[in-house]
This record gives C-alpha cells, sequence and structure tokens, in this order.
C-alpha cells in the first residue's frame, strides 16, 4: 500500500455528518445547478478544491478520515457543464468566483481556504484575487499563467498534445469543439484512454503515479463523471484558460502557496516562475525531480498548509 492509498477517498462521500440536511447541489443567483460534495468533519475549517481539466468533484482527494483527523471540511463541486453541473457558456476564469460565493453563502460560510491543481489552479488564484474579504489562503498546485503573460513564452517546454489543443481552442473553437465531441465520448466509456492518450508525454516519475492502483481508479472516475453528461465543461475550461483571466495575478492580496514540478510538461515550470515573480505574498515551491501527477500526492501537506493560517485570518 502506497502512502498515498493511506488518504484517497475510493468512493462518493455520501454521509457528511449531518444526514440528509446538506445538499448535493446549489443553485447560483441566474438558477444554475452546481453539484456539490463535502467530504471530512462537517465543523472543520473549510477548504475549496477546485479540479482539474477535465475533472469533477470526485476527483483524487485525502479520505474522509484523514480530513476528520485535521479537522478539515473539504468542499468540491463540478465547474459549470462538468458532472452534474449546468453549462456557462462564454465563462471566463474570473467567473468562478460568483460559482465559490454561491455555495459558500449556501453553506453558511464566510471564511475558507481554496486549493486548485491544474486547470484549477487559475481558478484558485482567481479566488484570491477577488475574494480577498472570504478568503484565508489559498495553493495553486502545478497551474498556468495566464496566456497573455508578458516576457513569457507560453508554449515553451509545454507538451506537444497541450501546444495542439491549445492553440486549436484559441484559433478554431467550433472545430476543437467537434474533434472533442467524439473524443470524450470515447473516454467516457473507457476513461482509461484518457491515460492511454497522455502516455507518452509522461515522465518516468508521472507514470508511477499515475500506475498506482489508488490514483488510477480515482483518476478513471473522475475522468468518467466529468464527461458523464457534455463535453462543454472540457472546451469552456480550454477557452478560459487560454483567453482573458478577467484578473491580475500581481494584485493577489491574500497568502498564496505556489506548488510545482521542475518536470512538468504540461503546465511548464516557466509558468510557475512567471506567477511566482508577480504574486506579491506568494510562497513559491519547485520539486526538482516532480513533474504533473505529483501534486496529487502533496495535497495532504498543502492542505496543512493551507490551515496553519490562524483561526480568525
Amino acid at each position: 500500500m502506497t502512502a498515498w492509498a493511506s488518504v484517497v477517498q475510493r468512493g462518493p462521500s455520501r454521509g457528511h455528518g449531518r444526514g440528509h440536511d446538506v445538499p448535493d447541489h446549489v443553485r447560483t443567483a441566474d438558477g444554475r445547478r452546481l453539484q456539490v460534495e463535502i467530504s471530512g468533519d462537517p465543523e472543520g475549517r473549510p477548504v475549496f478544491l477546485l479540479h482539474g481539466m477535465p475533472g469533477s468533484r470526485v476527483g483524487p482527494k485525502p479520505r474522509s478520515l484523514f480530513l476528520h483527523q485535521r479537522g478539515t471540511r473539504l468542499i468540491s463541486f463540478d465547474r459549470p457543464g462538468y458532472g452534474g453541473s449546468d453549462r456557462r457558456a462564454g465563462r471566463q476564469v474570473a467567473d468562478v468566483v460568483e460559482d465559490v460565493a454561491a455555495v459558500a453563502n449556501a453553506f453558511a460560510l464566510e471564511r475558507f481556504a481554496v486549493v486548485g491543481r491544474s486547470g484549477g489552479a487559475p481558478h484558485a488564484l482567481a479566488c484570491a484575487a477577488l475574494m480577498p474579504g472570504r478568503v484565508t489562503r489559498v495553493a495553486a498546485l502545478v497551474g498556468l499563467a495566464p496566456r497573455d503573460a508578458e516576457g513569457l513564452d507560453w508554449f515553451e517546454g509545454m507538451t506537444p498534445s497541450n501546444v495542439e489543443e491549445f492553440t486549436t481552442a484559441v484559433t478554431d473553437p467550433d472545430r476543437y469543439a467537434a474533434g472533442l465531441i467524439p473524443r470524450s465520448a470515447a473516454i467516457r466509456c473507457n476513461p482509461a484512454r484518457l491515460l492511454d492518450e497522455l502516455r507518452s508525454d509522461l515522465t518516468h516519475e508521472d507514470r508511477l503515479i499515475v500506475s498506482d492502483s489508488s490514483i488510477r481508479s480515482m483518476l478513471l472516475r473522475t475522468y468518467r463523471e466529468a464527461l458523464r453528461t457534455s463535453v462543454y465543461g472540457w472546451l469552456d475550461d480550454a477557452i478560459a484558460l487560454t483567453g482573458p483571466w478577467g484578473f491580475d495575478p500581481a494584485y493577489i492580496g491574500v497568502p498564496v502557496l505556489l506548488w510545482h514540478g521542475a518536470k512538468d510538461a504540461f503546465s511548464p515550470a516557466s509558468h510557475f516562475s512567471w506567477l511566482a515573480a508577480r504574486v506579491p505574498r506568494a510562497t513559491a515551491v519547485l520539486e526538482p525531480k516532480a513533474a504533473h501527477f505529483a501534486a496529487l500526492r502533496a495535497l495532504p501537506e498543502v492542505l496543512d498548509w493551507l490551515l496553519s493560517a490562524p483561526s480568525g485570518a
């Protein structure tokens, strides 16, 4: 059994310590449905977990026992267009703030921390920039920098599959959508197909991680759930990440942890360096031997950092 297997949650979190009064979805001000999942200590300090691309609320996370021991209530939801959440066409990265606020309000949460991994990392930074009165700390793991980042060669060091995907999303979104429809249908039927597609782009370190049976089962479950109802979450994520984000990371005022693997080819470490030089209160951690999927194993320690702030912060 690996260290990760001791903390990963294998199945959907159904019991939250409050019986049937905990809703599994929230309605936004404009009437959209957001599918929500809560795990851990129902009275614990709240942390939002923002999933990757493609991903869903059931993505890899520490199991409830681990979260209980640390007094953590982990809240995750499907971004619009994924899983059980309604689409929000034309969304920007910054629009996640409205959805986080809707979920927080539904559960009467005034203050909370946020962590985002991969495609969720820029969305976590949006919360840091635009919700300074409610967000205590933010962690962004293996994330991207803005597409218009000054002085950054955005595609340098990026795996060819990501270069092609993001380029097509920017230059020809209709063609990108047309290609995603059959691809996502095949992945929905056999989610292992996505890991097989990525295999040639994975470093040796990442191959070892995704070969772990516990991590692999969680990844397959989140991919299947992400694409269960539509391809729009994936499509809109790619367009949002490569378009204007709607905020400037230089104006983030809350403490931020930037965590990255030096060998990451999906989100090159140059993106991490660009953000580390511009986010004012960033704690920057670059792991020399790690790549993209190593962020999964870093999550428990990241949660400890998020909750190390004073309770009133």
